[in-house]
């Protein structure tokens, strides 16, 4: 694997094509899903900023540091590409989703969804999700013991999920529904990308078209009824310029969003969840600083009013970024470091491997949250060295509404169960596509009076 520092003397290597999808893919499939940061480390350290992948016929360069994500992510010639890579990656099972669109597209249907992220819009949507949960977290208490946490938010997201963004309440379909989008994330990084039977990208194109078949039948209801939930809304939005969305437009960005609120939701409460089981003296901390507002439910105007929580959660965002590494696709020749990079390089940046590097974070693999409180401010360091949500053009519109989510639902949980997990216990991690525990996290539960 030649670095970017022998690029003179050295060109990319030639590698079958049969290589090529297993080169592309390797920031998300096989060993690098489990343990990724280990790889980007090693290579960091060996070869510095810029490293240069084998991917056959397509340059492919990893950037590393924040001065690099900040270059990428806010593109001020525009000469990065999200939609190629993200095509090659998911395209047959999320095209069209905001994440994968550039330019002018990019910027029209971000503009029109912004809509649905308003903050009148999130107001309703916390008035919404608090009752379910409540109720979510009370049948908790039901569950079989060890308690497997992941297994428990992802139920309860996604019945937040539809009813926020369809309007619906999934009941008995939880678990069905939570298959067809696992299948869904699975086929859209899968290496055989063949629509062979019981292989899990045939699943993945399975559970596309019964979402497809299931928004088709609700947007023309839609159009004529209106209403508050997401799917109401980008039925009847319409930007300034007059810009509406047509029906395939709308099923794209819906099956999309799905899938990444109550994935990436998940995740960082699952990871909070085992941070805070194994910090006691924290998650006491978060639970005294809840309990202080006096209030079951967290009020839309009390999200920044939680210090202690909102450190936690960036803490845990810095060690389990939702999405490890962000794949570009220039089209232009660039400068970094001193080399050029020529047009139609693929190009990968790492919040992970940036959330971990000692020039920027003081130990960074220990879980210490006051390294976000004004005294330390340690992603102030830089203005990209804190990316989980992304930045620039790309910044993830649904940012506020997942931190909105997080902290209702860990304001209830602290205030209604103490947990910990097991003497010695490491979590076992899957670090891509999306961070989660291979072990579902069995923690134990226990309610408070």
């Amino acid at each position: 694997m030649p670095s970017a520092a022998n690029q003179s003397a050295r060109p990319y290597r030639s590698i079958p094509r049969a290589g090529f999808i297993r080169m592309l893919t390797t920031v998300i499939t096989g060993q690098d899903r489990v343990d990724m940061l280990s790889r980007l480390r090693q290579q960091y350290e060996e070869s510095g900023k810029v490293v240069a992948q084998n991917a056959g016929f397509i340059r492919m360069v990893n950037l590393y540091g924040p001065d690099a994500n900040r270059l990428v992510l806010l593109d001020k010639d525009r000469i990065f590409s999200a939609r190629q890579p993200w095509m090659w990656i998911m395209g047959r099972i999320f095209p069209n989703g905001l994440l994968l669109m550039d330019g002018e597209q990019h910027k029209q249907h971000r503009k029109t969804m912004h809509e649905a992220f308003t903050r009148a819009a999130l107001h309703q949507y916390l008035q919404r999700m608090n009752l379910m949960i409540g109720d979510g977290l009370d049948s908790w208490l039901r569950a079989p013991r060890p308690f497997l946490a992941f297994r428990g938010f992802k139920e309860l997201t996604l019945d937040i999920a539809a009813s926020i963004f369809i309007g619906v309440e999934l009941g008995n379909e939880t678990k069905q529904m939570n298959g067809v989008f696992e299948d869904l994330v699975a086929a859209s990084m899968s290496k055989v990308r063949l629509p062979i039977p019981g292989l899990e990208f045939h699943r993945g194109l399975r559970g596309r078209e019964r979402m497809i078949q299931y928004f088709a039948r609700e947007i023309t209801k839609r159009r004529r009824a209106g209403g508050s939930d997401m799917l109401s809304r980008m039925c009847n939005a319409e930007s300034d310029e007059g810009m509406r969305f047509g029906d395939q437009e709308i099923i794209d960005h819906m099956i999309f969003l799905m899938m990444a609120a109550h994935d990436t939701t998940t995740s960082t409460l699952t990871s909070m969840t085992y941070e805070l089981g194994r910090n006691l003296e924290w998650q006491e901390r978060v639970r005294e600083e809840c309990r202080s507002m006096k209030a079951s439910h967290l009020e839309f105007d009390d999200i920044e009013r939680l210090p202690n929580l909102s450190w936690v959660m960036k803490e845990t965002l810095r060690r389990y970024p939702p999405l490890p590494v962000i794949p570009r696709v220039a089209t232009a020749d660039f400068e970094f470091e001193r080399y050029t990079i020529p047009q139609g390089t693929m190009v990968v940046i790492s919040p992970i491997l940036t959330h971990h590097l000692t020039e920027w974070w003081d130990e960074p693999y220990r879980f210490d949250p006051l390294r976000f409180s004004p005294e330390r401010a340690e992603d102030e360091r830089h203005t990209h060295s804190w990316i989980p949500f992304g930045g620039g053009p790309h910044l993830c519109l649904g940012m506020r509404f997942a931190e909105m989510q997080v902290k209702a639902i860990m304001h209830q949980m602290v205030q209604r169960y103490r947990w910990s997990v097991a003497d010695g216990y490491t979590m076992p991690i899957q670090q891509a596509p999306i961070s989660k525990p291979l072990d579902g996290l069995p923690i134990k539960l226990e309610a408070l009076q």
